[in-house]
């Protein structure tokens, strides 16, 4: 497949403040989570994207998307109707084409010479049928995303076949219908908040939309897993949940270990723990 469109989602109550929040890059730059996320997603050859958005907020997102305003559609979500129903009002935009979906309360810090968003593009370019970020997870993290069921594909290291996955599952559920071989006790593959989707997700997210309630995600990629073959690439670098308590101060600390003021970054960590010890 071929990705040239990319959706992030940024409307929901907790979340629509977050990708315009700062921090400073590697290289010391200061720029906002949308910009990070953008510039992540224009290098790795991504021609369009749009951020869905809650209504109100389109002047603060165009200050926040720095200098990618002109490659940037924004969509409003009327109404908080839930993940699912964020993306798809994305439906228009998207078409009959294959996209990449990110979060907007996520940042990425890739350990291979490819950032995270191009390991998953490169993988999807192989494959006919949707491909999900994934990386092993220890249980005590399963709250906080969905995990699948899956088989290695042999011959491909990190590259696994769906069967079925779930939101936020339970450890004990985790355990009776999650496991993946191979990976460590307590360990499941959790999603890593960027997934390359295809035109039956949106048709199952439509189907599924009754107006009422909130629509999820997940239900429809688990349908579109019966249909056509699903994969989930795993990914080599970090995931930050800016939405988790102190998300924002973790992401900053990794962009900041990662950078050339790792020492001095250290050594204010050090300084600071024997200051506020008790």
């Amino acid at each position: 497949m071929k990705i040239k469109k990319a959706v992030i989602t940024a409307a929901g109550p907790k979340q629509q403040h977050l990708p315009l929040q700062t921090l400073v890059s590697p290289t010391g730059e200061t720029k906002t989570v949308a910009a990070f996320l953008l510039d992540e997603i224009f290098a790795s050859g991504i021609e369009s994207v749009a951020i869905v958005i809650a209504p109100g907020t389109e002047t603060d997102f165009s200050s926040a998307v720095a200098d990618h305003l002109d490659k940037v559609t924004f969509i409003e979500q009327a109404t908080p109707l839930g993940y699912g129903h964020a993306v798809l009002c994305a439906s228009d935009f998207t078409g009959s084409d294959p996209f990449l979906l990110m979060m907007g309360d996520h940042l990425y810090l890739s350990f291979a010479k490819e950032s995270c968003v191009r390991q998953l593009l490169d993988f999807a370019s192989q494959a006919s049928g949707p491909v999900s970020a994934v990386q092993p997870t220890h249980e005590s993290k399963l709250p906080f995303y969905g995990t699948v069921a899956a088989s290695p594909v042999g011959g491909v290291q990190g590259l696994y076949e769906v069967s079925h996955m779930i939101e936020k599952p339970t450890p004990t559920i985790a355990e009776q219908e999650l496991i993946v071989p191979g990976l460590r006790s307590g360990n499941y593959l959790c999603f890593f908040g960027m997934h390359v989707l295809t035109a039956p997700v949106m048709e199952h997210l439509d189907q599924s939309f009754t107006g009422e309630g909130d629509l999820p995600l997940t239900p429809s990629l688990a349908a579109a897993a019966r249909g056509e073959k699903y994969l989930a690439c795993e990914i080599e670098g970090l995931r930050f949940n800016i939405e988790e308590p102190y998300g924002l101060l973790r992401a900053q600390l990794g962009m900041a270990l990662s950078g050339e003021g790792r020492d001095e970054v250290m050594g204010a960590m050090i300084e600071l723990i024997a200051v506020t010890r008790r």
